[in-house]
C-alpha cells in the first residue's frame, strides 16, 4: 500500500514552513504519496505588506498549492502545523478548519491518522496548548490521534510528546532535533497508517 500523506499548514515567516518542507521531503523518502499544501492567507494587506519577513514569504510560497479540504479527504495520514497565537493555532489555519463542516458531516475526515507540528518563538510560548487544540479538532473529526509521545530516546532532546515542535528565536532554520523530531513524527504516523490498512 502506498500511504497517502496531506501535510497542511500555515506559516506567517517560514518557520513553520521549513517544517513542513522537511515533512513532506521525509515522507516521500518513506514511499508515501505527498500533498504539501499552505493555507492561505487571509491577514489584511496593510499588516502583512508592513513587516517585511512576513511579506517575504508570502511571496515566496504565492505559486504554490494551497490547502484544501478536499486535500484531507483524500489523505490516509494528515499533518497538521500551525504557528503559535496566544497558546493557539493562528486566525487562518482557525478559518480553514472552519471550512471543514460539510466534509466531516459526511464522515470524509474520519478513521485517518492524524498528527500535529508548530513553532514559537520562545521557549514556553503556548506549543503545547496549540498542539493539544490541534489533538482536539483531530478528535472531533473522528481521527487517530497518533503522538509521537516518547517513544524514541530522541524525543527526550525535543521534549514534545504531543508533536514535533520548534523554538524560533531568530532564526527559521531547523537544527538537527527539529529534523530527528520531524522525522520520527511523520515516519511513526505513516507506520501506523501501514498497520491500520493491513
Amino acid at each position: 500500500m502506498t500511504v497517502k500523506v496531506a501535510v497542511i499548514y500555515y506559516s506567517s515567516y517560514g518557520a513553520t514552513h521549513a517544517m513542513a518542507e522537511r515533512l513532506a521531503e521525509t515522507a516521500e523518502k518513506q514511499g508515501a504519496e505527498v500533498r504539501l499544501r499552505h493555507v492561505r492567507e487571509t491577514a489584511p494587506a496593510e499588516v502583512y505588506e508592513g513587516q517585511e519577513a512576513w511579506k517575504a514569504h508570502l511571496d515566496e510560497i504565492a505559486d504554490r498549492p494551497v490547502a484544501s479540504p478536499d486535500d484531507i479527504a483524500w489523505a490516509d495520514v494528515v499533518v497538521v502545523g500551525s504557528p503559535t497565537r496566544f497558546g493557539q493555532v493562528t486566525s487562518q489555519l482557525q478559518g480553514f478548519i472552519d471550512t471543514l463542516g460539510p466534509y466531516w458531516s459526511e464522515g470524509k475526515l474520519a478513521d485517518k491518522v492524524y498528527t500535529a507540528f508548530t513553532s514559537t518563538q520562545t521557549k514556553h510560548g503556548g506549543q503545547e496548548t496549540t498542539l493539544i487544540s490541534l489533538i482536539t479538532l483531530f478528535a472531533h473529526l473522528g481521527g487517530i490521534v497518533v503522538a509521537p509521545g516518547y517513544t524514541d530516546p530522541l524525543k527526550f532532546a525535543d521534549g514534545n510528546p504531543y508533536g514535533a515542535s520548534k523554538v524560533t528565536g531568530e532564526s527559521s532554520e531547523l537544527d538537527d532535533t527539529d529534523r530527528d523530531a520531524l522525522d520520527h513524527l511523520v515516519t511513526r504516523a505513516i507506520g501506523v497508517a501501514e498497520k491500520l490498512s493491513a
